[in-house]
């Protein structure tokens, strides 16, 4: 092989691992973001849990209920706050949380990949190009209720929460 071939193999593996350190990052972008926020999230977030099933709609209503508490308390919102806050965050929630699952099946098929006979790499590309459009779906659909948020929230809102999220973050990436 020539030193052309070799170098272009060698450009070709780099990218490829590099792209899948950057899907599985985005994949505990996903997590954190889950797991994270203000007022409580960070403690059993969204998609901790056991993988082997959706979660208890009931409980995720439960926790969200809690966490908007949390937060309308944090920030000091008003009622006409309050009634245009929920429904954004849970709608991002009810819009996120199939995402958790498919990030659960992809692990175990991830794991499969790994574990058979063969390396079958159409495949393991084929995962990770799955989870790089399922990061993509996650990461708009966050900044969408993100700017949402936004738009509600004053900007001394916007920044006390700025600050508290700040101060928080490093404990909500933990787990």
């Amino acid at each position: 092989m020539d030193e052309k071939n070799t170098h272009r193999r060698r450009f070709f593996k780099r990218a490829a691992i590099a792209t899948l350190i950057g899907s599985i990052a985005a994949g505990i972008g996903i997590k954190a973001f889950a797991q994270g926020g203000p007022g409580g999230w960070h403690r059993g977030g969204f998609m901790h849990g056991p993988a082997s099933g959706p979660l208890d709609p009931a409980m995720v209503d439960e926790h969200l209920e809690r966490m908007l508490k949390h937060l309308y308390v944090e920030i000091d919102a008003t009622e006409e706050q309050k009634a245009t806050l929920a429904p954004i965050v849970k709608g991002a929630v009810q819009d996120l949380l199939p995402l958790r699952e498919k990030l659960h099946a992809a692990r175990g098929q991830a794991i499969g990949l790994l574990g058979g006979e063969r390396v079958d790499r159409d495949a393991i590309e084929r995962l990770r190009a799955d989870q790089v459009a399922l990061a993509d779906q996650a990461s708009k659909r966050f900044t969408r209720a993100l700017a949402d948020l936004a738009d509600v929230l004053t900007p001394a809102q916007r920044k006390e929460l700025a600050e508290r999220v700040a101060r928080h973050r490093h404990g909500w990436h933990r787990g």
